[in-house]
């Protein structure tokens, strides 16, 4: 018998057998998270994530190198609409449409859009005009919705809880670190920029 097998019966799961004995076994269920962190020197994401009981939201990390568990951060979010990267070409945001509520028929001449839902369920409606949103489809969570440029849109969220979703523009649409904590916050703030 090999001498690491009188190890903790644990051991045995964290280990493989010589000649890798010696490197954790980080795909295993009894290794924890917190040890694939150390393993990587770094967190899942590499910023203050935010904390679901403490809702300071993420900053806008645009234009560095940058990596998020999205999903995660997705889901976290409180505020109505989070820029957490804004580039050049392109801009993430993060959104959380309460229960009954929706984004608001818009549109955008020149910027395509990209949703996918992490959270919840909703409808989304898109189409030429206000009055022919000739598309309708009911979306939950792992949906992703194209939104092309010049199209008419609206998503609203259908279920009995948030609707927790991330947004991509190309190019941006919303100013470098936008945060607004409420829909009501966000109309404020468009209509303000276009005086």
């Amino acid at each position: 018998m090999h001498r690491y097998m009188n190890m903790h019966p644990y051991m045995n799961f964290y280990y493989t057998y010589p000649p890798h004995y010696v490197y954790p076994n980080m795909y295993h269920p009894f290794y924890s998270r917190y040890m694939r962190e150390q393993m990587n020197q770094m967190p899942f994401h590499n910023h203050p994530h935010q904390d679901p009981n403490n809702l300071q939201p993420l900053n806008d990390y645009g234009k560095k190198p940058f990596t998020i568990n999205i999903e995660e951060a997705a889901e976290a979010n409180r505020t109505y609409r989070t820029a957490i990267w804004t580039g050049e070409y392109l801009q993430v945001t993060l959104m959380s449409i309460g229960v009954g509520d929706d984004i608001g028929l818009e549109l955008h001449p020149d910027t395509d859009q990209f949703l996918r839902i992490e959270e919840g369920e909703g409808l989304v409606q898109m189409g030429p005009s206000k009055d022919d949103l000739n598309f309708k489809r009911y979306v939950s969570e792992d949906s992703a919705i194209m939104v092309p440029a010049g199209m008419w849109h609206n998503l609203r969220n259908m279920g009995d809880r948030p609707l927790k979703l991330y947004s991509i523009y190309a190019p941006p649409e919303h100013p470098p670190g936008t945060v607004h904590k409420t829909k009501e916050e966000a109309i404020a703030a468009e209509e303000n920029a276009h005086y």
